[in-house]
């Protein structure tokens, strides 16, 4: 009995021990298939305690556009960036979930290009926002939403079964930091980029034109998205940050389809596009990739122009008397301001 007891611990030890393996040579392995900084944007939310008034969701157009330490300096508006690449709408709605699972902001701002995605544009692309992911219902819910019909559900579980063959890329920081999510590499959600690379005036190249609507399943996950906002009472305000790219090209036709389904839905929806002089922009000093994101100087541009918006014609308030998150904040923007060079 004694011996049978022996080898039933020492089997369930055995078990732990090759999961615990597997998972850990999955993370490194996980790992190590990133080479940028857009692999690690989501996970910093977790490690935050104190709430936010704004919370913005959606692709590399917020988080490289909307900056929380200059909303807050500027106007005291506390707010988190829920943002990755190429981040579908589907994901979007599954990470909103999850969000209001945690906290009732007063409102969510959803940048609309995402909009023009019918189908997930890639298993890579897609895996940088989901594999960041805490594991929750909405986690599983988002996977199944954005899986290709070449993946598998258990290999986001178990991460060596994708990225088996890549031990040659390995090397002694993968295993360092293999469950380190680099939580501080972005500023709440804003991701700096201090550089500048002007628009190309030579391309003279023009977008071909657009005749289809934008696809259906992205409405319906957007429909889905204004039910919840307003089942949880968060206001839902729509937003088209500026670009000066025929790559991510946001055209009349989809504009005006998004001013009918704000006015449908009543909610508020803004179109940066065209508003650069208003802004303040300057496509030759304000952006890091000609014209495709803002660098520092222009998302900061943005979101100073975004934050009059919220405070004046939405309410949202001022917390820049609150001491208690005055210091928070300030602590927060020293950060912000020790990587930006400048104050």
């Amino acid at each position: 009995m004694k011996k049978r007891i022996i080898r039933i611990i020492s089997f369930a030890l055995a078990l732990v021990a090759v999961i615990g393996a597997t998972l850990y040579l999955g993370a490194v392995l996980q790992d190590a298939r990133l080479d940028n900084r857009e692999g690690h944007l989501l996970c910093g939310y977790y490690d935050t305690t104190d709430p936010h008034d704004v919370i913005f969701i959606g692709d590399c157009e917020v988080y490289e556009g909307f900056v929380p330490a200059t909303l807050f300096e500027e106007y005291g508006i506390t707010s988190f960036v829920r943002g990755s690449s190429q981040q579908t709408v589907w994901q979007s709605y599954h990470i909103l979930e999850e969000t209001l699972e945690r906290e009732t902001p007063k409102a969510v701002v959803f940048n609309v290009l995402a909009l023009h995605y019918g189908k997930t544009p890639s298993e890579s692309i897609s895996r940088m926002s989901l594999e960041d992911m805490e594991w929750s219902k909405q986690k599983i819910d988002a996977i199944r939403a954005s899986m290709t019909e070449e993946e598998s559900f258990l290999s986001y579980f178990l991460p060596i079964l994708r990225y088996h063959s890549r031990w040659s890329e390995l090397d002694s920081d993968d295993f360092k930091h293999a469950f380190d999510k680099h939580a501080d590499i972005t500023h709440q959600g804003y991701l700096m980029q201090t550089h500048s690379d002007p628009v190309d005036t030579s391309d003279t190249r023009q977008p071909e034109a657009m005749l289809e609507a934008l696809p259906e399943r992205a409405i319906e996950y957007l429909d889905k998205m204004t039910a919840l906002c307003k089942e949880k009472g968060v206001e839902l305000i729509l937003v088209k940050a500026p670009t000066n790219s025929i790559r991510y090209y946001w055209y009349p036709e989809w504009d005006a389809q998004m001013v009918a389904y704000a006015e449908k839905n009543g909610l508020a929806y803004y179109s940066m596009i065209g508003k650069d002089e208003e802004i303040g922009l300057d496509w030759s000093k304000d952006t890091y990739d000609k014209g495709l994101h803002l660098n520092v100087y222009g998302a900061e541009k943005v979101t100073s122009y975004f934050g009059k918006i919220l405070a004046e014609d939405h309410g949202l308030t001022d917390h820049r008397g609150d001491s208690a998150i005055s210091a928070i904040w300030e602590e927060r923007i020293n950060s912000y301001y020790n990587e930006r060079g400048e104050k």
